[in-house]
């Protein structure tokens, strides 16, 4: 990939590289930093370190004296290095940088007092004087290059918005490929940036189609657009998108803040979890477009969470899950039982009732806007991978909390309010055929979910999911006791995935 070669016009702009480098490091970084004394080094090294800290007021002492100055307990571990004062390349052994680099990343000022004896740098930065400002030249691995050039992308995406100057933090990434960051712009609240690339979708797995194309998983950010303007149109609080790059996957959204549905502790708060279940009741009662205009000449499509849709995700279970539980892969006999009993269970759902799902409405991506009133106090996330389905999944996904323990009592208490709220504007709503239609999702949906998590940990290095594994477990257990369910619960049963230790 072709280096690049920036201009540095104050100390300012320095540092503002320094959190546009650090935003798209990741562990096993190696960044060395070259040039002339008084050159900037240890001007953008603060600004990386700040950022990575989230604190622009965080101490970054030079590390001339010490040689390495660790910050083990940041978000990504730093080792800042200064080999200026190295007598010769063979003391580099003694720093323990291979151990660092396993943990986090590494920043080395003065990289040819090693005399090449570092490991290959990630990238390797070279500040020159340039009359009253600065030169910078970057190359390194190509992996590392395109994570800054979007990095550095985002701040020209920034400035075109107006922010140019703004400072960036890391927000949170999720399962996905989405990133996102707080954009200080010095109002009393940060914007938040989406930073949502085009995801191809992965190797080819049926019928000339990847996961996501036979789930209708969005693959870009117009999904996002469109689903945002759907329902803002109906009335329903979404972030106010301030400023979009479509192409580049970048939106700049207003913040919703940060009071979501649980407590201190990680509890469910009953009022918002039951005020939100009864804006799922309104969200059910009303109509839905199938073709949003996201810009002009631009329509997304929403689709139908169809039968191909449902099995490829409870095929995760049984390609990922049950390998990991049971120590082997499922033989052909064995997975074809698995899809003719969810094949029998899934066309119950033929005639159940349909309208907008979100998908993953649950406290993760519910923010409580205590501000506001009636249906407003909910604010919506993460709904870009809206279909047209069966109603009862986002009420499973809300009540079946897979990162919070929903305790018996309060899944029926939630139930019940939504089934009230229904029943108060459509005396028509029929309660057996939805909890009918909820024990079905709710089983599917946790089928879905071990599958994945088990999924981030062994193919993505994610084991923090882990954690939720024996709460979905029970949920899927409870949710097999339907009648409904009979043909994959004797599927569970046979292949011992219901025994008490996995409950």
């Amino acid at each position: 990939m072709t280096a690049l070669t920036l201009q540095l016009a104050t100390a300012e702009d320095t540092e503002r590289l320094g959190q546009d480098i650090g935003l798209a490091l990741v562990k096993g970084d190696l960044v060395t930093l070259s040039g002339d004394l008084g050159a900037g080094k240890s001007t953008l090294a603060r600004g990386l370190i700040r950022t990575i800290a989230n604190d622009s007021a965080y101490e970054v002492p030079s590390p001339t004296f010490t040689i390495v100055q660790s910050y083990p307990e940041l978000r990504l571990p730093i080792s800042h290095v200064d080999l200026y004062r190295l007598s010769s390349g063979e003391e580099v052994d003694e720093l323990g940088l291979d151990d660092a680099l396993e943990d986090g990343a590494v920043l080395v000022e003065w990289p040819e007092r090693a005399d090449d004896t570092l490991a290959k740098p990630a990238l390797r930065i070279n500040l020159l004087h340039d009359g009253s400002g600065r030169t910078v030249e970057i190359d390194g691995e190509d992996a590392a290059l395109a994570r800054l050039q979007r990095s550095l992308a985002i701040r020209t995406f920034l400035g075109r918005a107006g922010y140019a100057d703004a400072d960036r933090r890391y927000l949170l990434g999720d399962a996905s490929a989405r990133g996102y960051e707080t954009i200080d712009t010095g109002c009393e609240r940060p914007l938040i940036l989406m930073n949502s690339p085009y995801n191809p979708g992965g190797p080819i797995l049926r019928d000339g189609k990847t996961y996501m194309q036979i789930a209708h998983l969005s693959q870009s950010v117009t999904a996002f657009v469109a689903v945002n303007h759907l329902l803002r149109s109906n009335g329903f609080y979404v972030p106010q998108i301030m400023s979009d790059d479509l192409d580049n996957g970048f939106l700049l959204l207003e913040n919703l803040g940060n009071e979501g549905i649980l407590d201190a502790d990680g509890a469910p708060i009953i009022e918002r979890y039951e005020a939100s279940v009864r804006l799922l009741a309104r969200m059910h009662e009303r109509s839905w477009a199938r073709d949003v205009e996201v810009a002009k000449g631009y329509i997304h499509h929403i689709h139908d969470f169809d039968r191909d849709a449902m099995m490829i995700e409870v095929e995760l279970l049984s390609d990922w899950y049950v390998p990991r539980m049971a120590g082997l892969r499922l033989s052909p006999g064995e997975k074809a039982a698995y899809i003719d009993a969810w094949d029998n269970v899934f066309s119950r759902l033929n005639s159940s009732e349909k309208s907008l799902v979100q998908r993953d409405f649950h406290s993760p991506n519910i923010l409580w806007r205590s501000e506001a009133s009636g249906i407003d106090r909910v604010g919506l996330l993460d709904f870009q991978d809206a279909m047209i389905g069966p109603s009862a999944y986002d009420v499973a996904s809300l009540v079946l909390d897979a990162r919070v323990t929903i305790e018996r009592k309060l899944q029926k208490y939630l139930l019940a309010a939504y089934i009230e709220e229904r029943r108060s504007r459509d005396s028509s709503f029929n309660e057996s055929a939805f909890l009918e239609a909820f024990s079905i999702m709710a089983a599917q949906r946790n089928a879905k979910i071990l599958g994945i998590f088990v999924r981030l940990d062994e193919r993505d290095g994610k084991p923090y999911y882990l954690k939720h594994l024996p709460r979905i477990q029970a949920y899927l257990a409870h949710a097999l006791e339907h009648p409904s369910l009979a043909p994959v619960r004797e599927w569970c049963k046979k292949m011992d995935l219901l025994s008490p230790e996995l409950q």
